[in-house]
């Protein structure tokens, strides 16, 4: 009977230690993690909503080959996507930036030259590298953009406060939509893994630039047909976040009366 006891003791343990890594409710508050920057409203992986709606973006671009490919593939499904553009690819490829407004696509911050931030990271690099990065989306579009992925999804507390001071909030992806498209692991690979995980408020990360023969505009052509089919919408990063505050906010009228 002891024994049984001293069982169930250590896996009720071990189940409240695994919650308390899983869940953001049960996560520490002086652990700056995803859940502690979520909490706050800092960083973004992915948006909470009922409806069905999903944000697909794209790192790396644009590109003269690969960026056009997939605006072709997504002007035909009507689907409006965020491109995480690179600052100097911008300078040398405007008009395929111009292209990505144009067509209803939203064109955020990659930083100016692809910078993985080493930690600690330094607040002047930041700083110039997301600057760098707006003076050219400015030129293209006339206004600012107002998110920023930072390259390989790295982060500190200083990237974080900084971006956030400068208009640009950090967005990664659902950890459950990384597509690994630039390793190329295969159409029905990269197809496979969106299609089966799909959930509402998800943000998916591609790349519109591959090292190599890119198989991303192939497995669109298989997501997008897939995932319309099961109700879909896709949307910005901007207008998820947008929806989902409008579902907030209305929920919170409801309760109050």
């Amino acid at each position: 009977m002891k024994t049984s006891c001293r069982i169930s003791a250590v896996t009720l343990t071990a189940l409240v230690l695994l919650l308390g890594c899983s869940n953001p409710l049960l996560a520490r508050s002086d652990v700056k993690n995803r859940y502690y920057y979520e909490q706050k409203g800092d960083m973004i992986w992915e948006v909470p909503t009922s409806q069905k709606v999903i944000a697909l973006t794209f790192d790396d671009g644009p590109d003269p080959t690969e960026t056009t490919q997939i605006l072709n593939v997504l002007h035909d499904y009507n689907a409006k996507c965020t491109f995480f553009a690179i600052g100097k690819k911008i300078a040398a490829y405007p008009e395929i930036a111009k292209r990505v407004i144009y067509e209803g696509h939203e064109l955020a911050n990659h930083t100016y030259n692809h910078v993985y931030f080493k930690k600690p990271i330094s607040a002047e690099q930041v700083m110039k590298e997301l600057e760098l990065t707006e003076n050219e989306i400015i030129k293209i579009s006339g206004r600012h953009s107002s998110l920023f992925r930072p390259p390989g999804g790295m982060y500190d507390e200083t990237l974080v406060d900084v971006s956030n001071r400068m208009g640009l909030k950090p967005v990664l992806w659902s950890w459950h939509q990384d597509t690994r498209d630039w390793n190329r692991p295969g159409v029905w690979s990269i197809s496979n893994k969106v299609i089966k995980n799909a959930h509402s408020g998800d943000i998916v990360l591609f790349h519109d630039y591959v090292h190599g023969q890119s198989q991303t505009r192939e497995a669109l052509q298989i997501i997008l047909p897939a995932l319309e089919k099961q109700g879909f919408r896709f949307v910005t990063v901007s207008e998820l976040i947008g929806l989902a505050n409008t579902e907030k906010a209305e929920n919170n009228r409801q309760l109050a009366y």
